[in-house]
Formats: C-alpha cells, structure tokens, sequence
C-alpha cells in the first residue's frame, strides 16, 4: 500500500539518486528503483554460480516485485531465494505473501514450516489460524450483500483514500503526475502525494487547491457536514528534527480556503491521520502511533470546544489493538475502519463497530469479501449523495491494492443489494416454543509471557526473528495500583482471567535471569452483542535476557554535530531505558558513547563523554537514582565496524555513532 504516511526528507535523498547511473540490480534495489531491479537481476542470477549469492539476489527480486504490487512473481522468487539457503527471512516473507495472494491453504503450510525453522510454533499460531477462518468466509460468500467493481477514476499511481463531495465528485489523493507533465521515472520518483477531484461527469481528475497542495505530501481528507472546512494530512518537516505527518485544518471563506493550521492538540514526533467527522461535526476521528496508544497506529476521537479541539481520547481494545487501526469513517453511530490487527485476509481490512449508549463499542466485524481481499482494503466511505435506484440499498467507495487494479492503490465502488431470505420454516403453533436461554457475556483475556528469539542467541543486538513462551514466568496483576492475583505461567507462557467491565488492568512479568517488564489492558469502552457473548482478547509480556556486562545498543539516539544535548528524537528512546531501570530497581547500568573515526582523538573522547554524561543527566532528571548511573565516552577506541577511515561508508561511520547501556549489576 501507497502510505501517506511518508517521511518528505527520504524521498529527497532518494530523488538525489535518480540521476546516478545504475550500473547493476544490486545498485538499482538499494536506490529503491524497485522497476528497475526487477529486469536487471534476472540476468545477474544466471549467471551467478554460487548458491548464496543467487538466494541473495532472488531475495531481492522477491523485494522488488513486492513494491511493485506484483504477488505472484515476489512469491516466486521468495521461494527460489529460500531453496539456495537464504534463509528464514525469505520463508517469512515468502508465507505472507501466499497469504496477500490469497493461497491460504499454501500460507498455512508456510506458516507451519516457520514457526518449525524458528523454534517457535507460538509465533505464527495467529496466521494459521487466520487462514483456516479466511478460507471458511470465501466458500461461504454467497449471503454477502456487496458488488465490487472498479470505481474509473484510478491511474497507473496510487489512488486511495475517497471522499464524497456535495456535488457527487469524489475527491481522493494520489501521487500522480499532472496531466502533460512528464512521468517520474520508477518507484521512489513518484510525485508527492495531493489531493485531486475526480468529476463523474467528464471522467477527469484535477488537482484540488493550490494553497491546500503543497510541496510535501497531502492526503486522506475530511469535510464537515457543511462543507466549509477541511482537515487533511500534510506530511513535511517543520523543523530538523520533526519530520512527520499533522492534521491541518482550512476554512472556506468568500470561495477561498484559507491558510491551512495545524490541530492544536497536536505533539511533536508522532505521525497524525486519516480524519472522519462525526456526525455533529463537533468530533474528530483519527489516527496516530503516538507511543501511549495500545501499538502501532491507534484510532482517537477529540471533540471541539470553544478553546479549539480536546485532548484526543485513545477508543478502546474492540476497536485498536498492538498493531495498526487506521483510516476511520464515523457514519452515525457506526465507525468503519482498517486493520491488521483484527483476524482479516492478508493486510489491512475493514471492519466495522456500533457505538453504544455514547460510550461503548461493539466487537470489531469483518465486512468480509468481496469488501476485503488478500491485499491491503481501507477508506471505506458511503456516498449519500448520488440517489440510489432500486433493489440497492447503498453504495458508495473504498480503497484496495488488490490484483487486477490499475496501479498499486485503486479506488472501487461498492453497491450494497437485498439478499435473498433463507427459506422460512414454518414452526408447529400448537407446541409451545422452547424458553430462550439466557445468553451469559464473558470478557476473556489471555495473557503470554515470551522473550525474543535473537538471530544470535549470545548476542543482545542480534535480530529477533520471532518470540516464543517462557515457561514458568510470574505475572502480577494489578487493578487501581492493587495486585489481585499473582500467577505462574505454564509450559506453553500462557494464563487467562476474566475481565471485569469498565476496568483498567496492568500485568508485571518477571523470571529469573530476565529484565522484569510490563504490559496492560482495558476493559473500558467494550461493549456486547449477543451474537458474540463472550470475547476473547491477547496480552503478551515480553522479558528480555540480562546480558551482563554486554553492551546494547540504543537505537534513534543521534546527536547534531558538535553538540552532546538530547535532542528531542532520542527522548523517546531514553524514556524506554528510564522505564526499563524503574521496573527493574537492581540493576546499575554502564552508559557508553561511541563516535566514528572522523576528528581529532582528543577531541572524540571528550565529545563523546559529554554525550554519555547528557543521557545520564536525563536518566536522573526522570528520577533515577544517581548512584544506579555511570557515564564512559569511548571516542573512536571501540569501533563498531572498523574500516579504514577514508574509506568508510556514511551508513558505516553512522554505525559507530552510537550509544550503547551494560548491565553491571543486577
């Protein structure tokens, strides 16, 4: 899928290579020419002979076909690269993308032989179980009362994101190119993404406002009810060091729009999305990864006050979940939007949910194919409109990157039509009619305890290539700052409790040789339905190994030139590490900071102490005790990678640029 998503300063860098020769595949797949790659490294794996070196470079074909939305083929090569021992990576990707193309019985068995290869069944236990419900949806399809087809609107780009206007055109965003402006050449020189009218009348596509457009990215628009104002995504760099995506809202005034202004509730280095007006135009739905959400990206509603917009409330565990919820649509009281979370066909689904007495929401429902397919399906939005003719009921737009489209994102219609009623059966009026049962609600919670399978067991940097149970690991569950109960996870991690309504829940895991950590859950804002009386929801705790006297890297801690403050991009970072020691009030740590060989020795040893001793001073400004932290500078003397200076890469001296913690006691 075409993400809004972007970061405007990558594809700036990348827009610095288009004009650099490409000299083999190898080139093209690391300066994103993803086309390009394509047709080059056929020839290259040819003529390889060595049996690494060909799954190397089918892996990157297997890639490269991937970005370009072409399935079939990137399984091809995921498989060719798995055969000539390229290892785990290619099976992973290999096992999701039989799943996006919908081969859900070949997924499964993929899915299988991963979990085998990595140790772990537990780690995909989730997938396979999703491909033998997906499968049971497609061969009873018949009773769905949804037509798709293509909308017309679409291009060779990527179109998404539709939004009825009140004329009936629907305005939608894109990364095409104007019309008579020459086509950027291949998948990174995509233009940035605007939003455009699609005219139902003419069949043609124009670009909407100059002053809402701008040189970074635009997109996923909303309108209130009256149609005089307009929030948007814009995705550009504010500054040096916020480089992402706000909501920016704009007025209609004398036929003009007005300079668009960020939503005032909006917090630097986090990405904002997706806007839905409620009904009453007094509230706003969105999405944000903002780290106190529940993972990944997360649906939030904030409502207007005189002041301007609240303080963006998090929806609850029916609708997020640890992984990505996005592009909400509120039709009355229900809310559609996309998931990978919830159990869906292969990427993002759309689901939908009923709000209940103003406060709580239903369980999340598939709307099943043809709606959703295998691929990526978002931005449903019904079109009220365009009259409807009978027998349908409604119809209206939603996204796909389905096969079969025009480009990598495509806008469809929907139609929703009357399905026919199953045949009546006509009761004995003389018996007595058996007494409904009572129906019982239950809210089930099951919890796992697991660490990370590292691709190097004896190194704490190593990749994770899955997870799997910790036997015999404690959990303290806490409610209100209460411990309620106090369990011993069994052999395969696992144990579960029911939940009570209206209730915020915070499980601490801790085993012996491993850092202590947390995780929590809510029960608030879920409502019930009686076709769904007892739910079901997943908690994991992950624990880390203690390293002892091993240097881990701490990831996203950069630092300007010359400088030693903390920048506002490493506070993230540093926020784990405080919220790692807190938990886990034994350890000391050792920080370290590294540079790379650049500069005189003197003065690298001594800017890197002063960089270490910052990071400290931030640790105990949060509350850490002092006597828990000592600093050490390094400078060049311990070089992640040590190549010669002049020679060394960006990325290579960027690697020795690091910050590091050790465990030296616990």
């Amino acid at each position: 899928m075409k993400k809004i998503l972007l970061y405007s300063s990558l594809l700036l860098i990348f827009a610095c290579s288009y004009t650099q020769k490409i000299a083999n595949g190898d080139m093209a797949f690391e300066r994103k020419q993803f086309a390009v790659a394509a047709r080059m490294l056929p020839e290259e794996y040819n003529k390889e002979k060595s049996r690494v070196n060909k799954g190397k470079i089918a892996y990157k074909l297997g890639k490269s076909f991937e970005k370009m939305n072409k399935n079939e083929e990137s399984i091809e090569w995921f498989k060719t690269a798995y055969d000539n021992s390229y290892g785990i990576d290619a099976l992973k990707d290999y096992a999701f993308a039989l799943k996006r193309a919908g081969r859900y019985k070949e997924a499964k068995l993929a899915f299988k032989e991963l979990g085998i290869e990595i140790g772990s069944p537990y780690e995909y236990r989730k997938e396979i179980s999703a491909c033998d419900i997906v499968q049971g949806w497609i061969d009873n399809k018949s009773l769905n009362p949804y037509k798709v087809v293509e909308s017309g609107l679409n291009s060779a780009n990527a179109d998404y994101a539709p939004v009825i206007m009140p004329d009936g055109n629907v305005l939608f965003t894109s990364d095409r190119k104007p019309r008579g402006e020459a086509a950027t050449y291949n998948w990174t020189g995509n233009n940035f993404s605007n939003l455009w009218v699609f005219d139902k009348n003419s069949f043609d596509a124009t670009e909407f406002n100059d002053l809402i457009n701008s040189e970074g990215n635009e997109g996923t628009a909303a309108f209130n009810s009256n149609y005089n104002t307009i929030i948007f995504s814009r995705c550009y760099s504010l500054d040096k060091d916020d480089k992402y995506c706000k909501l920016m809202s704009s007025s209609l005034e004398n036929d003009e729009w007005s300079e668009p202004q960020m939503l005032n509730f909006t917090k630097p280095l986090i990405n904002y999305g997706h806007p839905s007006f409620g009904k009453d135009d007094n509230t706003l739905y969105f999405s944000s990864n903002d780290p106190d959400g529940w993972g990944g990206y997360d649906i939030y509603l904030t409502t207007k006050t005189a002041e301007g917009w609240s303080e963006p409330k998090l929806l609850s565990r029916a609708i997020n979940t640890e992984m990505d919820e996005k592009f909400p649509y509120a039709d009355g009281d229900t809310l559609y939007f996309a998931s990978n979370g919830h159990t869906g066909m292969g990427g993002l689904d759309i689901f939908k949910t009923y709000i209940q007495n103003g406060k709580r929401w239903t369980p999340a429902q598939n709307m099943l194919p043809p709606i959703n397919s295998s691929a990526d399906d978002f931005g449903f939005v019904i079109d009220y409109i365009t009259p409807v003719q009978a027998p349908d009921l409604q119809h209206g737009y939603y996204t796909s990157s389905r096969e079969g489209g025009s480009g990598s994102d495509d806008i469809y219609k929907f139609t929703k039509i009357v399905v026919p009623p199953k045949e009546v059966v006509v009761l004995d009026t003389t018996v007595a009619a058996p007494k409904p049962k009572e129906i019982v609600y239950k809210m089930i919670l099951n919890g796992y305890v697991v660490e990370k399978i590292l691709k190097d067991p004896n190194n704490p940097n190593s990749e994770s290539i899955g997870r799997r149970p910790i036997p015999g690991a404690q959990v303290d569950i806490n409610v209100n700052g209460k411990s309620i109960e106090k369990v011993t996870v069994d052999e395969s991690g696992f144990f579960t409790i029911e939940l009570d309504d209206e209730t915020d829940y915070y499980f601490f895991g801790s085993k012996d040789g491993y850092l202590n950590n947390s995780n929590r859950f809510s029960s608030k804002g879920i409502g019930k339905i009686p076709s769904n009386p007892i739910q079901e929801f997943e908690v994991e705790i992950v624990l880390d190994k203690i390293y002892t006297n091993r240097e881990i890297v701490l990831d996203n801690i950069y630092y300007d030139l010359d400088k030693w403050d903390i920048r506002a991009d490493a506070q993230p970072t540093l926020n784990e590490l405080y919220t790692t020691l807190n938990q886990n009030p034994n350890i000391k740590i050792q920080l370290n900071s590294h540079t790379d060989c650049q500069g005189q020795d003197q003065y690298n040893q001594n800017l890197s102490q002063k960089r270490a001793q910052s990071a400290i001073e931030y640790l105990i400004k949060q509350g850490i005790d002092a006597s828990r932290l000592s600093a050490v500078g390094y400078g060049e003397t311990k070089l992640a990678i040590n190549c010669a200076c002049n020679s060394c890469t960006e990325d290579e001296h960027q690697a020795n640029r690091r910050t590091t913690f050790t465990i030296i006691e616990n």
